[in-house]
This record gives C-alpha cells, structure tokens and sequence, in this order.
C-alpha cells in the first residue's frame, strides 16, 4: 500500500460545517468508520471552531498524539469532555493541550500576546500541583508556528462559505 493511502487510514478526518442558520458543527470521523459530533449555536457557535482550531494547530505542532484530536481517535465521544466521570481519565497530554489552548484563547480575546514562559509556568505548576513530572519546554519558537498555523485556520474558516465545510485530518500515530 502507498505510504499516502497507510497514514491516511490512520488519520482522524475532521470536518468543521458552518450552518446556513448560523450553527457550527464539527464531526470526527474515526479511521474504524465511527463517528462522533456536535452542533452548537448562537456564541458557542461563534466560539467552538476557533478553539478546535486552536487545539489543532497547538496539538500538531506540539506533536501532542493524545490530547483532543488523539482522544476522538482512540474513541472518546465529544460529549465525554463534558462528562464529569469520563473528564478523571483526559491523560495528561490532553490537559497540557487544553490549558495551552485556553491561554491562547485568553490572548484572542483580550489581544494581550502570551509569551512562552506563561505557558511553560503554568503547566510547571499544573504538572507539580499533580505530583508529575515536568512538561517539555514551549518555545517562543513553538507559539509563533502556533499562531501562524492557527491564523492559517481561521483564514481558511473565515472563507467556508454557510452549508460548507472545512476538513482537516489528524494523524494520532507517533512520529517514526
């Protein structure tokens, strides 16, 4: 089999929809043929796909093969992140996403640039607050292709038109 066609059976297809009335969608299609989904609307609909964008470019160029994408790819329902029982298994690799995400949400929103060593403390902290060991370093190098692959998202989010979609695949094996 092509090297193409063997990573590609493996990939996570993800599809974000803007809705003609508004809503978004986003649906994970597993390389097994399972799915899961979710259609949000009014602010939530405004607010989802930017921060799903965001956990994608964080998670790709992070190499992080077990945070949201990687979850959905091994089975979890979107759903389970709401989930109070499913939340106490998110293995760390995903939380480590999530709060990486959240501070670069906390950046669009108040336009006040996060720099590495704000990332890089928080998860310290958040790692020895858990009795684990400290993360990897997030570089200054890491955040800028953060922001250029996310501005590359939202570029391309901006541009689907309503009844559209945009797909993206997320490949959760580890790097040879």
């Amino acid at each position: 089999m092509p090297k193409s066609e063997s990573s590609k059976s493996r990939c996570l297809a993800i599809r974000f929809k803007k809705n003609a009335d508004g809503r978004s969608s986003l649906s994970c299609t597993r390389p097994d043929g399972s799915t899961t989904w979710q259609t949000l609307g009014g602010q939530q609909a405004a607010f989802f796909p930017r921060h799903d964008l965001t956990h994608y470019a964080v998670e790709t160029v992070l190499g992080h093969k077990r945070g949201f994408y990687g979850l959905l790819a091994a089975g979890w329902d979107i759903s389970d992140f709401a989930n109070p029982e499913a939340r106490k298994r998110i293995p760390t690799d995903a939380i480590l996403a999530e709060m990486t995400v959240g501070l670069l949400d906390l950046e669009r929103a108040t336009g006040e640039r996060v720099q590495a060593s704000d990332v890089n403390t928080r998860l310290r902290e958040w790692c020895a607050e858990n009795g684990l060991p400290e993360p990897a370093e997030v570089t200054e190098e890491d955040l800028a292709q953060i922001r250029k692959r996310r501005a590359e998202l939202f570029s391309s989010w901006e541009a689907v038109a309503p009844g559209d979609v945009l797909e993206l695949s997320f490949d959760p094996s580890p790097s040879p």
